[in-house]
């Protein structure tokens, strides 16, 4: 599904430069779930947004799907993270104006080039069954404004099914949460990942949220362990 190759990642600032990632080899079996555990400021967001095409490496290789996914165009790339990657960030950059119905929908009418009026009711239905089975059927027409922490979160996840992917990216999803809505929003995610098997890595600084996943990398001083 996934293998990351040698990954390094240098920023630099002048003269003076900063290896965050230093030959990173990785691999994530089809409907594996996996956790990337370490420190703040070790690289774990760098990394995942790596995986997910989302920063480029200064040196290496991601294969996605069999496809070394940074030597695609723009477009490829973009439609792989559209379709084929879902991603659950610690801030969940819901649109304020929309309802969530409406921000659950997003990225399947973003799919269609001309969301015409069959595309419309298609992603409607699929948003709504996917908040139902979040447990959020009766908040459709609220605003994420008016929902809690742990009810925003299961909003972004949804969004983030919204295409079926075949990957799901989540960077520190609990970071915002307490330690039982935290627990129960990785249930739920666990629990997806074995109904749909689909294939998620987790970023997480929690060593006790970690143990939630099948597979356990440490990454330390730019290493992954």
């Amino acid at each position: 599904m996934l293998e990351a190759k040698d990954i390094r990642k240098i920023y630099y600032n002048g003269a003076k430069q900063l290896e965050v990632l230093k030959g990173v080899n990785l691999s994530i079996d089809d409907g594996k779930f996996a956790a990337i555990v370490g420190p703040s400021g070790a690289g774990k967001s760098t990394l995942l947004h790596i995986l997910g095409g989302l920063d480029i490496p200064t040196q290496g290789e991601v294969i996605f799907e069999g496809k070394d996914i940074y030597r695609l165009s723009d477009a490829q790339l973009s439609g792989i993270r559209n379709r084929r990657i879902g991603f659950v960030f610690q801030f969940y950059h819901l649109l304020g104006e929309f309802n969530v119905l409406e921000n659950v929908a997003m990225p399947a009418l973003i799919n269609t080039r001309s969301p015409g009026r069959q595309e419309a009711p298609k992603a409607r239905e699929q948003a709504l069954r996917l908040l139902r089975d979040m447990g959020l059927g009766e908040r459709v027409k609220h605003f994420p404004s008016e929902l809690s922490g742990g009810e925003q979160q299961r909003v972004a996840i949804a969004r983030a099914l919204m295409n079926d992917p075949a990957l799901l990216l989540c960077d520190e999803p609990t970071g915002n949460l307490d330690s039982e809505t935290s627990a129960e929003i990785m249930g739920l995610v666990k629990k997806i990942s074995q109904e749909n098997r689909m294939s998620v890595v987790l970023v997480t600084h929690n060593a006790e949220l970690a143990k939630t996943a099948q597979i356990v990398y440490n990454l330390k001083d730019g290493i992954l362990i």
